[in-house]
């Protein structure tokens, strides 16, 4: 539909790219194209990953997630989305794949990777940026918890169902707030926080600009996916968002049988009646391996993604873009055009996956806090655990309102109870929000550059209960009574150099893992079954690590002795020799690659997980970070070239070009980049 003549690209010293085009669809389509050029390899890696297909070169470890992807319909999905979009949506999305296809070949060529395992790019389909979307973000709500409450309620009785209930495995956050001008330098607002994700190489966020004579926005854009959904600023509007933690998919326990044809298979519906369930077989070719065939089922419900005959289990899911064949696509080429908070406002009604928080800001003094999002209307029940497909009592009965509140002093959105509590299940406890307004409230004229400090924070409020058993303890041995006496007196950071943060992960490591051994909890502990793909969430070590401080107080567990649990802990600690090292030296980062490199060497954070500066390790398992912020934003409403921002790596995806990781020091240190917003300060390149 255009060339490379119809746009112009332009970087700043990050190499961070800023497109130029006449008109909306052309500059979708530079979009598309600049982001082949860089991103060549984690384009195709997400477009197959979404198809089920990245198994054919990424080889046997693919697989699972390649059979779920399948199983769970995502490709098909996109299709149907793709199939229900208006036609100015439809033609932009399909101006952005125009554009990537235009680049993939020169960005293929760019990387390694594409000759190491052989792959060559094809064309993308235009529903792939929907593919793309749904694979990303298909586990982002965690449905799986409910498998997992599942075990809990069989082993506990139905009222520990949420027992471990906590911002936990698997689970997307982040922190974001929004600062009115009344309480800032300039008397303009400014938004800032930071997404929360599993940490990727190349990164899941990618800092780029897109301007036309309708618009100039920058933002962070997800690679495959056209505009800037979740972080953007127009200059004269701003927005951002976190995790709003609602539950809005749901399991249903179906009843299948084998029709009167012998072939067929029937599932039991909620009128009584027997209803056809489609059924077709898929086949996953494998690297290096025999291909693997797949059954397809998908009820009245939806796919069928757990079926376990020899355990008479079946699990189908039904998630909100299969049931509306919407996911919000349409809202992403009117926030590029947004000029206000009641231009921000009105897209967000159309948004539908996944559901989010929503900061918003204008120049003119507007404020937004609401939250955006399609939540499904049913039986509380459906939120805990798989019901029966059977009982008409579980089938959806509609969409929530997603409700909103006025911006009272500054808001703070950091995934805990709050503006979305009637929606959700499991929130993350308080103490990243709590911390954040603590913060805010030291000041009354904060700049953009001041927000690092809040970034940066590593204030531990979790800390707190596990450390209130130690002054009761009684007949201590010397060295634990030193353990104690230190730990006490210790302020209660995970800074980077610190070694009493090290201390206390080692005795938090320690209690964690006597809790997990207790008899009480015998049920839990033994190795998930299933599908691969669902055992992160079904492990009882990280469940009891992220649930600890709940733990530590439940009455629902009466025979777990607690006191005598902390004590040995601590014994133990003590005995082994406190680990006396920084924790930037055990607590490292350690990204997810589809190609992982055995000899990168990846940078020791401060931070836990818990603390503003979220950097997420595993307690009882692991002091390594595999989650923490994907990306870091301030969003300055009074003079947008103010304005910061830092992803983990760097703008460009191939590794060992100068933009590779040329901001992982910054990032892991919280520091921030200015955003360039002056063209003459920007180097053009060839296109």
């Amino acid at each position: 539909m255009t060339d490379a003549d119809d746009f112009e690209l332009y970087r700043d010293d990050w190499g961070i790219p800023h497109l130029r085009a006449p008109d909306p669809l052309r500059l979708a389509y530079a979009q598309g194209r600049a982001t082949a050029l860089d991103r060549a390899w984690q384009l195709e890696v997400e477009r197959h990953r979404s198809q089920g297909s990245s198994a054919a070169f990424l080889g046997p470890e693919s697989v699972a997630w390649d059979r779920f992807a399948r199983q769970s319909r995502l490709d098909d999905t996109a299709r149907r989305c793709h199939e229900a979009l208006d036609p100015q949506t439809a033609a932009w999305v399909g101006a952005y794949v125009d554009g990537v296809n235009d680049g993939l070949a020169a960005g293929a060529a760019r990387d390694e990777r594409f000759a190491r395992t052989g792959h060559t790019p094809a064309p993308w389909e235009p529903w792939v940026p929907l593919g793309i979307w749904i694979a990303t973000h298909v586990l982002f709500a965690g449905f799986a918890t409910k498998l997992w409450r599942e075990r809990v309620v069989s082993a506990l009785g139905p009222e520990a169902a949420t027992l471990f209930a906590t911002d936990g495995p698997g689970t997307a956050g982040s922190n974001g707030w929004l600062v009115p001008g009344d309480r800032t330098a300039t008397g303009a607002a400014i938004i800032a926080g930071d997404p929360h994700r599993f940490i990727e190489d190349p990164g899941v966020y990618q800092q780029i600009r897109l301007a036309c004579p309708e618009y100039d926005v920058l933002g962070l854009a997800v690679p495959g996916i056209p505009g800037l959904a979740h972080f953007g600023h127009t200059g004269a509007a701003a927005w951002a968002i976190t995790n709003a933690m609602a539950d809005y998919q749901d399991l249903y326990v179906e009843r299948l049988r084998t029709a009167a044809d012998g072939v067929s298979v029937e599932a039991l519906g909620p009128d009584g009646a027997w209803e056809p369930v489609h059924r077709h077989t898929e086949t996953i070719a494998v690297a290096g391996s025999e291909p693997v065939e797949v059954e397809v089922l998908e009820t009245a419900r939806g796919p069928v993604v757990i079926r376990e005959e020899a355990a008479d289990r079946t699990l189908s899911l039904r998630y909100p873009p299969r049931v509306r064949r919407d996911l919000g696509f349409a809202v992403l080429p009117a926030l590029l055009r947004a000029r206000t908070v009641a231009d921000i406002d009105r897209a967000l009604d159309g948004w539908a996956e996944p559901v989010n928080v929503v900061h918003a800001a204008d120049t003119e003094g507007g404020l937004l806090h609401r939250v955006a999002g399609a939540v499904p209307v049913r039986d509380p029940a459906n939120r805990l655990r798989p019901v029966p497909a059977w009982d008409a009592r579980y089938a959806w009965q509609g969409w929530a309102e997603t409700p909103a509140e006025p911006v009272q002093g500054f808001a703070v959105m950091a995934n805990a109870r709050g503006i979305a509590s009637p929606l959700g299940v499991e929130f993350a406890p308080p103490h990243r929000a709590d911390r954040i307004r603590a913060l805010l409230s030291g000041s009354s004229d904060w700049s953009p550059k001041a927000m690092a400090d809040v970034h940066r924070d590593t204030y531990l409020g979790s800390a707190g209960p596990l450390l209130a058993l130690l002054p009761a303890l009684e007949g201590l041995s010397p060295a634990a009574e030193a353990l104690r006496t230190r730990l006490l007196a210790w302020d209660r950071h995970m800074e980077a150099e610190s070694t009493d943060a090290t201390v206390f992960s080692a005795l938090r490591t320690a209690t964690v893992r006597r809790f997990a051994a207790d008899p009480a909890l015998a049920a839990l502990a033994g190795a998930p079954t299933g599908p691969e793909v669902f055992h992160p969430w079904l492990y009882l070590v990280p469940r009891v690590g992220y649930a600890l401080e709940g733990l530590l107080a439940t009455e629902l567990l009466p025979d777990l002795d607690r006191v005598a649990h902390v004590r040995a802990a601590l014994e133990e600690t003590a005995a082994a020799g406190a680990p006396d090292v920084p924790w930037a030296q055990v607590h490292r980062l350690v990204p997810w690659s589809a190609l992982p490199d055995p000899d990168a060497e990846w940078p020791g954070l401060g931070g836990d997980h818990d603390c503003v500066n979220a950097t997420s390790s595993v307690p009882g398992f692991t002091d390594l970070s595999a989650r923490a912020s994907a990306a870091r934003y301030v969003w300055d409403l009074g003079r947008r070239e103010d304005s910061l921002w830092t992803v983990p790596l760097g703008a460009d995806g191939v590794a060992g070009t100068a933009h590779h990781r040329d901001q992982l020091a910054l990032w892991a240190r919280c520091e921030l980049v200015p955003v360039v917003t002056d063209w003459a300060r920007l180097t053009k390149e060839s296109v």
